[in-house]
C-alpha cells in the first residue's frame, strides 16, 4: 500500500505568494495540483495548516507539503502498440508517435499512452497518481519521441528528482521557420497561461503567473528559409520549446497553435518537433542510460524536401 509522502522546504527568496513559490520549487507538481493540495489542507507553513494559495511567504518560513497516498486506479488497459527504446523492471522508455496523448483527459479517456502502458506493464497501476501512473514528464500530443515512465514509486521519485536537479538531459530536434543569425543561443523567458486564451501558453511575466523557463538551441542544418535546430531543455514548462521558438521569431514548422501554419509542401500530422535523446541515471544501478528515438518518417520526408529545394535553388 502506498504511504503518504512529505516534502519539506525552507524559503530563502524574497516575498512571494505560496502557490507560485511552491510551483517554482516543486517542478514535478503542476500549479493546479499544488493549489489543490493547499485548499485541501495538505500544506503547512511554520507548522500551521494553510489553505490560502495567496499567502505571502518570507525568508525563513518552513513549509511541509504532504502528498496523500495514491487512490485505486480505475483506468482501462488498452492494447495499443508501443515502440520500446528501453525497458527493465524499474522503468520503460517509449518512442511516442504523433497523435498519442500521454495521460487521460477530457476527450481522451481510453486511447492514451497510460492506457497502453497499463496493458503492457503489470506493476504500473497506482504509481504516481490516479490518472498519471508512472508518468515522469510529458510530451505534447503531436510531439514525437522519447518519454520515460517509472514502474515503481522509488523509480518515479528518483527520475523526477533528476529532472528537477537537471541531471537528466532532454534534447529535441525541430524544424523551424527562418534562419537564425547565430549558430547557437539561449532563450530565458518565463512561461505561463496565455492571458487571452487559456488553452495556450505564452511568455508571461513572473508577476502575472509566468514560471522561469530556459531553452538552449543550436543550429544543426541551415535549409534556406528553414533550419534544423537542436533544443536542450533546462526547465520543463508546458509547450516550452514551441512558445520560446515563437517568441524569438522562429516558430516550429507545422505548429498550428504558435506559428502561421503556412504550407511547406509536406503533410504533417503535428508540429515538426521530436524528443530525440533522453539521458538519465538508472534509479537502481546508477548507470547512465541514453535512449535515442529515430526521427519519424514525416520529419525525415520534410528534411528531404527542404534539402532538395535548397539544392535546386543553389544549382539554378
Amino acid at each position: 500500500m502506498n504511504s503518504q509522502q512529505t516534502i519539506t522546504l525552507t524559503v530563502s527568496d524574497q516575498h512571494q505568494r505560496l502557490d507560485r513559490w511552491l510551483s517554482e520549487n516543486l517542478e514535478t507538481l503542476s500549479r493546479s495540483r499544488i493549489q489543490n493540495l493547499i485548499s485541501q489542507g495538505h500544506v503547512t507553513v511554520n507548522q500551521r495548516v494553510c489553505t490560502s494559495k495567496k499567502l505571502t511567504l518570507k525568508p525563513g518560513d518552513y513549509i511541509e507539503v504532504k502528498i496523500p497516498p495514491n487512490q485505486p486506479l480505475e483506468l482501462e488497459a488498452v492494447d495499443i502498440p508501443l515502440d520500446i527504446l528501453y525497458e527493465d523492471e524499474h522503468l520503460i522508455i517509449i518512442n511516442k508517435p504523433a497523435g498519442l496523448v500521454v495521460h487521460p483527459s477530457a476527450g481522451h479517456i481510453n486511447d492514451t499512452l497510460v492506457n497502453a502502458l497499463l496493458a503492457h506493464c503489470d506493476t504500473l497501476a497506482g504509481i504516481g497518481g490516479v490518472e498519471r501512473p508512472g508518468i515522469v514528464h510529458r510530451l505534447d500530443k503531436d510531439t514525437t519521441g522519447a518519454i520515460v515512465v517509472a514502474k515503481t514509486d522509488f523509480s518515479l521519485q528518483s527520475l523526477q528528482q533528476q529532472i528537477k536537479n537537471k541531471t537528466a538531459q532532454r534534447q529535441y530536434l525541430g524544424v523551424v521557420y527562418g534562419s537564425h543569425k547565430t549558430d547557437f543561443g539561449t532563450i530565458e523567458q518565463p512561461i505561463g497561461r496565455h492571458l487571452g486564451n487559456r488553452k495556450k501558453m505564452a511568455v508571461v511575466t513572473i508577476e502575472k503567473g509566468g514560471r522561469n523557463a530556459i531553452t538552449h538551441w543550436q543550429i544543426q542544418e541551415r535549409l534556406g528559409n528553414y533550419s534544423l535546430v537542436l533544443f536542450t531543455l533546462e526547465t520543463g514548462r508546458t509547450h516550452q520549446i514551441r512558445v520560446h521558438s515563437h517568441f524569438i521569431g522562429h516558430p516550429i514548422v507545422g505548429d498550428l497553435d504558435y506559428s502561421s501554419g503556412r504550407s511547406v509542401g509536406v503533410n504533417l500530422s503535428g508540429q515538426a518537433l521530436h524528443a530525440w535523446k533522453l539521458k538519465l541515471q538508472h534509479p537502481v544501478t546508477e548507470e547512465w542510460i541514453e535512449a535515442i528515438a529515430p526521427l519519424p518518417e514525416e520529419m525525415n520526408t520534410l528534411l528531404q524536401v527542404l534539402r532538395r529545394r535548397l539544392g535546386f535553388t543553389v544549382g539554378g
